[in-house]
């Protein structure tokens, strides 16, 4: 096989590597880059790029007219040097133009002294004297001389003989200022471009150097924004947001985020509702937005802990706050207001099922005494055994209808009777007490007494002989409710600390937290533009007041009136903590 054949076979061979196995020709495929920290790199290092490529155009441009400029100065300069020359103007009218002549040879002294590339001196026709070249003399300018001539001095760029230059002329007047001819003198216009051309090397030095400084500054700044968005690609950051924006907005939780100078960041529709705000508080401090209280302490982490519980409005809310790497925080909120209130209902169904069983062991017991008795035969014993039995408990509930006629709140303050007896605590309905059916929220009405009667009882049952006595009384529009028992009673520096979320002296149940009934009774009150108070009873223990103006509708009113706001009160909770 020959050389040709090798040839050819390294040719057909592998050597097409350039190309791919299927046939087709290898494409370069130049893609936009999807990571951020790429693609703002290279939008930096082109903006660099153009703006150093703007700013040399820049210098460069007026660069050149200066040169121009000084150039035609300079021509001018020696013009009228030249023409100041003593004895120039004896010499052009005193003799002929010839290459050998006087004004020839002080022509040329002056332009190889000055480097300019012609000095012409011509006579009023335009008739040179001097040249460059001598062939020229004798002959006629190849430019207009006239505005020389006539007394003006020219500075132009211009073509002639010798080809394009930077030209000066100036009037050459003789000793009695009569113009006898002129100077035009010549730059050779190469000479700027060199000038101009010299610059260039350097500029574009500063220039790249200048570039290299602002692509370094980009390569970090991208490199921040890379660890700043974890290498994401746009469209990945923008699936990021929607994902966000539909979590936050489609869970059933409230989300709070937070600066670092306590202003809402965001926050989705739950915590709107919860929170009683508005789109609007986006980006307000916090505490311009809620009011003062344990609800604010503990968004803005003056409150600490987890699950921490507190009140907002009528709602029970568990808050948890985790702060963020900039010093902000994140907290969420839980709705647990109807949690509470179905735990409150288990205890109060736990407390009713407790004092059935009690009731019915007591039946059973006075079954089985009233057998006995009639067995025996003592019938009147018998009889007076069970009148005094009936007559007990329709005693009690004689006593709460006839000063109570809200039936609501009779059938609560009945049952709490049983509940008390069963927890040997003798629970009284005081003299004073009258209140009318005309109570405009009967189930806030009842959420106040059965909150303080279930602490009263809580209190009274802790020592022997426990006591507890409500009194309910209306004056004109205005409902009071009183309850005192003689448990161990409120330490005085205690008394405005138990109206708050949380505080409690009791075992949590199973269901959830305590602190919250209190805290419900002062809003309840507060809601109605009334108070709630606990001060000493009289012989020991504690006493809770709580007026509630505007509770009850008026004497001679016959509708029903809605509430105090325009509608009627929520029972969030239900019973006592």
């Amino acid at each position: 096989m020959g050389m040709g054949d090798k040839g050819e076979e390294r040719a057909s061979g592998p050597a097409a590597a350039g190309e791919p196995r299927g046939g087709g020709r290898a494409r370069l495929r130049l893609r936009w880059p999807r990571r951020v920290f790429a693609q703002v790199l290279l939008v930096q290092l082109a903006i660099a790029a153009g703006v150093t490529a703007l700013a040399t155009g820049l210098f460069l441009a007026p660069l050149s007219a200066q040169l121009d400029d000084q150039a035609m100065r300079r021509a001018l300069a020696i013009a009228q040097t030249t023409a100041a020359q003593p004895r120039l103007d004896d010499a052009l009218e005193a003799s002929r133009p010839s290459p050998g002549g006087p004004v020839q040879a002080a022509a040329e002294r002056i332009r190889r002294a000055t480097g300019a590339e012609y000095i012409v001196v011509m006579d009023e026709r335009g008739v040179r004297w001097s040249h460059t070249d001598p062939d020229e003399i004798g002959r006629h300018v190849s430019t207009d001389p006239s505005a020389a001539l006539s007394g003006r001095e020219v500075m132009q760029i211009d073509e002639g003989t010798l080809g394009r230059s930077a030209r000066g002329k100036v009037p050459l007047r003789d000793d009695r200022g009569g113009i006898v001819g002129a100077v035009s003198v010549g730059i050779a216009y190469e000479s700027v471009q060199q000038r101009l051309l010299s610059t260039v090397p350097d500029l574009l030095a500063y220039a790249g150097g200048a570039l290299a400084v602002g692509a370094l500054a980009a390569y970090l700044v991208a490199r921040r924004l890379q660890r700043r968005t974890h290498d994401l690609a746009f469209s990945d950051i923008s699936a990021l947001l929607a994902e966000r924006e539909a979590m936050l907005h489609g869970i059933r939780e409230g989300f709070v985020a937070l600066d670092p100078h306590g202003r809402i960041r965001l926050m989705n529709d739950e915590a709107q509702r919860l929170l009683d705000l508005r789109t609007e508080d986006t980006g307000r401090p916090l505490d311009t937005v809620l009011p003062p209280g344990r609800t604010t302490d503990v968004l803005a982490g003056r409150a600490s802990g987890a699950d921490l519980l507190t009140v907002s409005g009528q709602r029970v809310l568990v808050a948890n706050r985790m702060p963020t790497d900039d010093g902000g925080a994140v907290v969420t909120l839980r709705d647990r207001t109807e949690l509470e209130r179905l735990g409150r209902e288990l205890d109060g169904t736990r407390g009713l099922i407790d004092a059935l069983r009690a009731q019915d062991h007591e039946h059973a017991n006075r079954l089985h005494t009233l057998l006995g008795l009639l067995e025996l035969g003592l019938y009147e014993e018998a009889v007076e055994f069970v009148t005094h039995a009936v007559g007990v408990h329709r005693a009690t509930a004689e006593q709460v209808t006839e000063r109570v006629h809200d039936p609501l709140l009779a059938a609560l303050l009945v049952g709490k009777a049983t509940v008390a007896a069963e927890r040997g605590v003798s629970l009284s309905i005081a003299t004073a007490t009258r209140l009318p059916d005309r109570v405009v929220d009967p189930h806030g009405l009842v959420t106040v007494v059965g909150n303080l009667v279930d602490n009263a009882l809580d209190a009274a049952s802790a020592g022997r002989d426990g006591q507890v006595e409500v009194e309910v009384r209306a004056e004109g529009r205005t409902a009071t409710v009183r309850v005192s028992d003689n448990g161990p009673g409120v330490p005085h520096e205690r008394r405005q600390e138990i109206f708050t979320e949380g505080w409690t002296t009791k075992e949590p149940p199973a269901h959830g937290q305590r602190g919250i009934g209190l805290v419900l009774v002062r809003r309840l009150a507060e809601r109605y533009g009334g108070s709630a108070e606990v001060d000493d009873r009289p012989g020991g223990g504690a006493r809770f007041t709580v007026t509630l103006p505007d509770a009850l509708a008026d004497a001679l009113s016959e509708t029903h009136v809605p509430g105090a706001d325009g509608e009627t009160l929520p029972d969030p909770l239900g019973g006592a903590r």
